[in-house]
């Protein structure tokens, strides 16, 4: 038996039913232009992923089957599976339609809900029990949702057993570092222990913190990888797939019935395409990339604003945001203060003419002088410590956000992981803004991405890569003299107690630190937890970053042994 699949993978919005059914039914006419058999679209394709608490909401769920019902008569000449979000009763289930020639032939309800790091999905769904399985007579495949794959106790032995030759999981899986090349190796398992052809179709495209990288993938029934989509872009993949009938076989009660022959025989069979994996770096700034497109876009901006300090945060910053934006769309924002050097001036400059961008300057020294002027009666005699370093850094948040305001655009922070862990930043200072594009990139990882960058067009001088960081906030100040730690050091601690949960003594020992310093870097991370909840949201790329999937109590007196 041959079929001819097609994925999907588009970029939809969150809560826009009607534009993202326009989408389903342009690629439902590209998939019929290319004699696609069956074409499946990523998990809750209709409503977007994740639609939080829209879902406890009666008029979003009826508008939902509204425009599912209008979507099934142009579905024609093959079979479609749809992600939407189901209302049945007092239940509500994360769902596929599959439809074919005009009709609702079935629904397949996810049965494996994920409930940890950014997933709350028992909050919503209710799992479902129907065994997913569809057949003409002579194919038979078996459709999942996302979680049913990595789940231990998933439905795909048992669609198998019941003469599934191809199973279809649609997936709204969030990209994190190295999570490609395990789902790749989830789904090889999976075709091979159940000798079933395995197609994944995910999503693609920015949602608030979680951003989706698509690469939706085809293996055959030998758990052999046939084709790979697209990484960060929309993508219709389509592979020619050869499957052996299967002599296992379920209760007619337990398959739904296709109206109509779906596979074709014989088949001119098309060369299986296979984009390449990208390298770490390269993966990961495509990752911000699109996150930022997208939430940029999505919200309804066409325009962002970046501080450029002569720094490397900011001007990383700058390069995602022309790459995601166009250098049009980006001003670049220089606010010397008394406290700045010429270094930093000509590297802003330098960083805007590569970049093509416009940068603007104004010195910010006089309002920081009237600042203090208005707060001398109440400071009285008390010496410069870091009260007047913030009040520098807060000032620079009013221009940017007076910038803002006038122009429509959004602001993009350039404050980095390492910072934010330990609260090495300015709370209404450097943390203002709409979007901080590095929140989940550590300094460490910062100097890997910029200089990845610089490979594809040498943006960022080199007066930036090797200049030690500074904020400029007094003379001669540098982060790292006022850190407890070097990043390189900083960064291992923050990995290992961030997302791998060790205690101070084992990250002491493995690391071969002092455990004070240890200890001194997790105080700072609880003591700043108040700050991180009021930063603006950014996307996730490690396995824990700062935000929906790390959730301490801001009072916290528990102290690690």
């Amino acid at each position: 038996m041959n079929v001819r699949i097609g994925l999907a993978q588009i970029n939809t919005i969150v809560g826009d039913l009607e534009g993202n059914s326009r989408k389903i039914l342009e690629y439902l006419e590209r998939a019929r232009s290319e004699d696609v058999d069956i074409i499946a679209f990523p998990e809750l394709t209709l409503t977007g992923y994740p639609p939080e608490d829209l879902l406890l909401r009666n008029d979003f769920l009826e508008a939902t089957k509204r425009v599912l019902q209008e979507l099934i008569p142009h579905v024609r000449n093959l079979v479609a599976i749809v992600g939407f979000a189901e209302c049945d009763g007092n239940h509500r289930y994360n769902a596929a339609a599959v439809i074919c020639d005009g009709q609702l032939v079935g629904i397949y309800r996810k049965q494996c809900l994920p409930n940890y790091g950014v997933f709350d999905e028992l909050r919503y769904f209710r799992p479902g029990e129907l065994l997913g399985v569809f057949s003409d007579g002579h194919l038979s495949f078996g459709v999942t949702i996302c979680e049913d794959l990595w789940c231990s106790d998933n439905p795909i032995s048992a669609q198998a057993r019941a003469g599934a030759q191809l199973i279809i999981n649609i997936s709204a899986s969030p990209y994190e570092i190295y999570k490609p090349a395990r789902r790749e190796s989830l789904v090889a398992k999976h075709s091979a222990q159940a000798r079933v052809a395995l197609a994944l179709c995910n999503l693609v495209g920015g949602q608030d913190e979680l951003v989706f990288d698509g690469q939706s993938l085809v293996y055959d029934q030998a758990g052999r990888l046939i084709a790979r989509a697209k990484a960060f872009e929309e993508d219709l993949l389509i592979a020619d797939l050869s499957l052996v009938s299967s002599s296992r076989t379920a209760s007619s009660n337990a398959i739904m019935a296709l109206p109509r022959a779906v596979g074709r025989y014989p088949v001119q069979r098309r060369a299986p395409r296979v984009e390449p994996l990208l390298p770490e770096a390269q993966e990961i700034y495509r990752a911000l990339v699109l996150a930022t497109r997208d939430y940029v876009r999505k919200n309804g901006f066409h325009k962002v604003i970046v501080g450029l300090s002569g720094g490397i945060d900011s001007a990383l910053v700058a390069c995602i945001a022309v790459d995601a934006l166009g250098p049009e769309n980006v001003l670049g924002v220089f606010l010397p203060s008394r406290f700045t050097s010429q270094l930093s001036r000509t590297s802003a400059i330098q960083v805007a003419r590569n970049l093509g961008i416009e940068l603007v300057e104004i010195d910010i020294d006089p309002l920081y002088e009237s600042t203090l002027r208005a707060l001398a009666p109440v400071f009285g005699q008390t010496q410069f410590d870091v009260t007047e370093e913030n009040v520098q850094s807060r000032v620079r948040a009013v221009v940017w956000m007076a910038l803002a305001n006038k122009f429509r655009a959004l602001v993009l922070t350039a404050g980095n992981k390492s910072e934010l862990a330990v609260g090495y930043a300015t709370l209404y200072g450097d943390m203002a803004g709409g979007f901080c594009v590095l929140k989940d990139i550590t300094k460490t990882r910062v100097y890997q991405l910029a200089r990845w960058r610089n490979t594809q067009a040498e943006v960022i001088p080199l007066s930036i890569l090797e200049r030690a960081p500074t904020a400029e906030l007094r003379p001669h100040q540098t982060d790292e003299a006022d850190l407890p730690a070097p990043y390189r050091d900083l960064d291992r601690v923050l990995e290992a107690y961030v997302e791998r949960n060790q205690s101070p003594r084992e990250i002491a020992q493995t690391l071969q630190l002092a455990e004070s310093v240890v200890r001194e870097i997790i105080s700072l991370i609880h003591k700043s937890e108040y700050k991180r909840r009021q930063a603006p949201v950014g996307p996730k790329i490690t396995p824990r970053a700062f935000g929906r999937d790390w959730r301490q109590p801001i009072v916290n007196s528990f102290a690690p042994p």
